[in-house]
């Protein structure tokens, strides 16, 4: 009975030092930047429209960097969201034998690597490409978001796996029964009844290559470069512009305005997540046939 008792006393203090230090993290975090919340932290001195349309740069706000921020998750989505989701299809439904052991030991050593390697990789690959195929070839925001799909994609492939292989059996022996060819069944069975975990898993990886700063720091952000003009141009970001301005800053201000950065950030990480939970709902609700 005792042992009971430090087991449970053990694991509830181990969730107030959970719930403590988040609510620490989260509450330090929004006394700083919670006040500079307003539009001058988006576009500093510049007209809001003005900086939208890039017509002029805002130098002191961060609307720079939230969109380079936005730009490059819907550029990594692009890029991996067909081969993570497929190779996730293909390892649960397909692969058997050695080609499944080979490709599951592949997807887990890809999701092992370090965020740092895989930028240096990225660095890499660019100077390859300047002694080979294109002297001309850069750091760009493209590279950054190729690397970032290699970084989220074995995530999304280990989710969509584990969502298909954990629908019941009996939907697939009704499927069949029914007389559905595969695509049938992976169309109306098999996706929309993993569909929750396979819409968590993308938020996730939408979340990692929102606040990933190691990968881009090595494959073409660069601060105060403006909005993107291209798919071959530098741009800004938020987690490197909360990193530049922690070891850069010269005044208080400018410091408020990192506290400010993080503020949204995290507030974009929150809506990420909240998205989630709406379309799972309406998901779940259209699996249930209720309109």
């Amino acid at each position: 009975m005792t042992r009971v008792r430090l087991l449970r006393l053990l694991s509830f203090a181990s969730a107030i030092f959970v719930i403590g230090s988040f609510a620490l993290l989260m509450g330090f975090i929004f006394y700083h930047g919670a006040p500079m919340l307003n539009i001058k932290l988006f576009f500093g001195d510049t007209a809001p429209i003005d900086a939208i349309t890039g017509a002029r740069p805002a130098w002191d706000g961060i609307w720079p960097a939230f969109a380079g921020t936005l730009y490059l998750i819907g550029l990594t989505m692009a890029l991996s969201l067909i081969p993570g989701i497929g190779c996730g299809i293909y390892l649960a439904r397909y692969a058997s034998g050695r080609r499944k052991e080979a490709l599951s030991l592949a997807v887990d050593l890809l999701a092992s690597v370090p965020s740092i390697v895989v930028g240096l990789f990225g660095f890499v690959l660019i100077l390859l490409l300047r002694r080979t195929l294109a002297p001309d070839a850069n750091t760009c925001i493209t590279l950054a978001a190729f690397c970032l799909a290699l970084l989220v994609m074995p995530s999304l492939v280990v989710v969509t796996r584990s969502s298909i292989e954990g629908v019941p059996a009996s939907f697939v022996l009704t499927g069949t029964s029914l007389g559905f060819t595969e695509y049938q069944l992976l169309r109306h069975v098999l996706i929309p009844a993993a569909g929750k975990g396979i819409l968590g898993g993308i938020m996730l990886a939408m979340g990692r290559a929102a606040e990933d700063t190691a990968v881009i720091m090595l494959t073409g952000v660069v601060a105060n470069s403006g909005l993107p003009a291209g798919l071959g141009s530098k741009f800004e970001a938020l987690p490197f512009h909360i990193f530049y301005t922690a070891a850069q800053y010269v005044d208080q201000n400018e410091l408020l305005r990192g506290f400010g950065a993080s503020m949204v950030l995290l507030i974009l990480s929150a809506g990420l997540l909240c998205s989630a939970s709406r379309l799972q709902r309406a998901m779940e609700k259209r699996w249930e046939g209720v309109k």
